[in-house]
């Protein structure tokens, strides 16, 4: 276990303002300690994920090796937490190479997902470059529209790179109204269920609206989903004829996701804003 402390930021990601989009704890780290440290303290800061990271050597592929853990276990990809991680760097100047004078490059990642790389703009929002997941169209599965409260459209398996059940349901009414059993959502995907409408009117900023609810890894509701982007992305493009869109994620806490669509990838972009910077002590 660390006998140094450490400092912990609390970033709220997708959003421009504090207190909205979604919290992560990040981390930066000399080296990864054991498995059972990063899970406590991912327990304690009690958001849909904490982030880990530390630098690697110069020269390879990756800048950062990044984990993400929520408050119940490791998980295999991040949106969100990656965001944040990358707005941490930025902000604190670690961005840069050792001895580097000049503004840095895209951010690369070494993550359980592979190679993730994440860009600053000059508006100060960043773009997560993403594998896109792979849709097939399924038929919903026994109970789950009692379990989410709503009678499904469509259904799509998301694959194994996230993990979830997409499903289309009426309308941005039917979404924003959703309360699903959180018990009865555990037994009808590897992760969670991603429930999606198109936008009720397109002119307030916004394609697509969705919530994310992941009880199986200890989230009962994601406030907002980069990962479940990879999905959604791919979903209204396909519908909607246009590879770049926004989506609202209509969480209590809310936040918007810019989506583009480049075959076997997918650019997330948002912003983020650090709300809260102490020590771990343990």
């Amino acid at each position: 276990m660390p006998t140094n402390s450490h400092r912990i930021r609390i970033v709220d990601a997708f959003t421009d303002r504090p207190f909205a989009g979604n919290p992560a704890g990040v981390l930066l780290l000399d080296a990864f300690p054991d498995d059972a440290w990063l899970q406590h303290v991912a327990k304690e800061v009690n958001h849909a994920e904490t982030a880990f990271a530390h630098r690697l050597p110069e020269g390879g592929d990756a800048d950062w090796a990044l984990r993400w853990f929520t408050p119940a276990t490791e998980v295999d990809m991040c949106g969100h937490a990656t965001l944040a991680t990358a707005h941490v760097l930025h902000t604190t100047g670690s961005a840069r190479a050792a001895g580097a004078d000049t503004a840095p490059g895209p951010i690369r990642f070494a993550t359980r997902s592979g190679i993730l790389t994440a860009t600053a703009h000059e508006d100060g929002s960043l773009t997560l470059d993403f594998p896109t997941a792979t849709l097939v169209a399924t038929d919903a599965p026994d109970g789950v529209a009692e379990a989410l409260g709503a009678e499904p459209l469509s259904v799509y398996d998301t694959g194994r790179l996230i993990g979830d059940l997409l499903v289309e349901v009426a309308d941005e009414k039917t979404v924003r109204a959703l309360t699903p059993d959180h018990k009865a959502l555990v037994h009808h995907s590897e992760r969670g269920v991603i429930a999606t409408a198109r936008a009720e009117d397109p002119s307030r900023g916004y394609d697509f609206v969705s919530r994310c609810f992941f009880p199986r890894v200890g989230i009962d509701e994601d406030p907002v989903t980069g990962s479940a982007h990879t999905a959604l992305a791919p979903f209204w493009s396909e519908r909607l004829g246009r590879t770049d869109l926004t989506g609202l994620q209509a969480s209590p806490r809310t936040g918007l996701v810019r989506t583009r669509l480049r075959g076997d990838r997918t650019l997330l972009t948002g912003h983020a804003v650090t709300v809260i910077e102490g020590d771990l002590l343990a």
